[in-house]
């Protein structure tokens, strides 16, 4: 399909407006894929907070050019899929990670994190990383651990003293 140049300048401002917002970009060769395995992989991205973009890579190149996925542009080479992760930096990785487990047809080329490129094999570690939710969780339980323990400590000697108050009651009901 030929591309007009405005067509052309729409998608490269497009894909740099969700690249300059983007957390982290993964690019993942797609060829062999079906209409349906690419339409279902488009559906979980929705789902997921992921944008999908097949572009050229002429194109993906300029839409790069100064955002924090710049490090990328000499890995754009044949027929890839670009996926940002708007919310979560492990969003994509999970939909990849979990896409790849039914089609082994993509694969994935390289990603990026905060201006770092990463090899492909680091995908298992993107895809690790906690949800929002669930670091805000994780942080909270290390900030609630302090005062849990505190509070425990000083309920432990009242505790202590009710059971051995509960001890004497017993024995000496025991001996009467």
């Amino acid at each position: 399909m030929v591309l007009k140049l405005e067509d052309k300048k729409t998608i490269v401002n497009e894909v740099s407006l969700v690249a300059n917002q983007a957390i982290s970009l993964i690019a993942a060769e797609y060829s062999g894929l079906t209409v349906g395995q690419l339409t279902e992989l488009r559906k979980s991205a929705r789902e997921s907070g992921v944008y999908l973009r097949v572009v050229r890579n002429t194109l993906a190149r300029r839409a790069l050019e100064g955002t924090q996925f710049a490090c990328m542009q000499e890995t754009l080479v044949g027929p890839l899929l670009l996926a940002f992760s708007q919310e979560d930096p492990g969003a994509a990785a999970r939909l990849f990670k979990e896409f790849s487990k039914k089609n082994d047809k993509l694969k994935v080329k390289a990603l990026s994190i905060d201006r770092m490129l990463l090899p492909p094999e680091g995908l298992s570690q993107l895809a690790s990383l906690p949800t929002r939710d669930e670091a805000i969780a994780q942080l909270m339980s290390v900030m609630l651990a302090p005062a849990t323990k505190l509070v425990r400590t000083m309920a432990e000697p009242i505790a202590k003293l009710v059971r051995t108050m509960a001890a004497i009651n017993d024995q000496k009901q025991s001996a009467a």
